[in-house]
């Protein structure tokens, strides 16, 4: 038969009970919980239930029971029972709450934080991505990877590159400089250095951006150079482009500064970029093979490309590198890295 009205509960609460210790010749006894007055507690004594009230058996206010008189410890006995604090005695079974029972943002950081740290802080056991790392990861610190479904943590030795393949040295800026040296950094360290050129702008229209290298400590860069170049280029207005060896550009056991890239533009929107790379220039034993590339504007109006090769004529190590533009001044970016061939 159905119910008429509320269903009954199917849980029971019961009451919160408190037990005290009898100190002889003291009337003041601490509750567990704060009451509004006497009314709020059932006492009993001796299991006989006392009279609440001013005059009667006992008080309370707060925290603080007061009798009306004093009891006997080994003889007396006494608790109370807090009338008005209802404690639930139905405990959930394993697994019965469910996401559903649990409002939204009802679990912060507060209730899965561990107390050994400080309250702004979580445990390990816990990501809040709150902290942020600003620099390389120690070895130890762990990256979360999903392996085939399954969230598993793996230490960021496990997964840096053990050596890296280029890496970074020094950059230097040019604003209307003569010229740029690389004089520090170069050793056996790199089998290989390469060299990153940026924005290059010549003062000088018609001007030929180039470099040398030099020993020791010496100064002169004048090092003997067998160099070949080629370069392409297509004009602005057609006509069709070509691919030249350019014999004005190579030298032959010379040693001046080898043209990068000739006859630049020197337009505020005009500059050239690209690369040099020298192999091993801290070996004793071979010469010192180089390769260049680069492309930018032309002074003619025409998208230039030139390729150069060739070798500096010394089993000395090459301590020292200058870029210059052959007349002038010039602007623009060289960064220099160590290449781990």
């Amino acid at each position: 038969m159905a119910y008429l009205g509320n269903a009954p509960a199917r849980s029971f609460i019961s009451f919160e009970r408190q037990v005290f210790t009898i100190v002889n010749s003291q009337t003041a006894y601490t509750l567990s919980h704060s009451v509004t007055n006497e009314n709020d507690i059932r006492l009993v004594i001796n299991n006989i239930v006392q009279e609440p009230g001013s005059g009667k058996a006992y008080t309370a206010s707060g925290t603080t029971l007061t009798l009306s008189a004093a009891l006997t410890n080994g003889t007396d006995e006494m608790y109370c029972v807090f009338l008005g604090r209802a404690v639930a005695t139905n405990a959930p079974g394993a697994g019965s709450v469910n996401t559903a029972a649990i409002a939204a943002d009802a679990v912060t950081e507060a209730k899965i934080a561990d107390d050994a740290v400080e309250s702004e802080h979580l445990n390990n056991n816990v990501i809040s991505g709150q902290t942020e790392l600003a620099s390389e990861p120690a070895d130890t610190d762990e990256f979360l990877v999903s392996d085939a479904g399954t969230l598993k943590r793996i230490d960021y030795s496990l997964i840096k590159p053990s050596t890296p393949h280029m890496v970074k040295l020094s950059t230097q800026t040019a604003s209307g400089d003569s010229s740029i040296d690389f004089t520090s950094g170069i050793d056996s360290t790199y089998q290989q250095y390469h060299f990153e050129f940026t924005e290059i702008n010549l003062a000088t229209d018609g001007a030929e951006f180039q470099f040398q290298a030099d020993t020791g400590t010496n100064t002169n860069y004048n090092l003997t150079i067998t160099s070949i170049v080629y370069h392409a280029e297509n004009p602005e207005g057609g006509g069709g482009g070509s691919l030249t060896y350019s014999t004005a550009r190579d030298q032959s056991q010379g040693t001046a500064f080898q043209d990068l890239f000739p006859d630049a533009g020197n337009g505020t929107d005009e500059s050239a970029f690209g690369y040099l790379r020298v192999q091993n220039p801290s070996s004793s034993t071979y010469t010192k093979n180089f390769m260049s590339r680069m492309d930018g504007y032309h002074q003619n109006n025409l998208a230039f490309n030139m390729v150069v090769g060739g070798y500096f004529n010394t089993t000395t190590p090459i301590t020292r590198f200058r870029f210059k533009s052959s007349s002038g001044n010039f602007d623009g970016r060289i960064t220099m890295y160590g290449v781990n061939a």
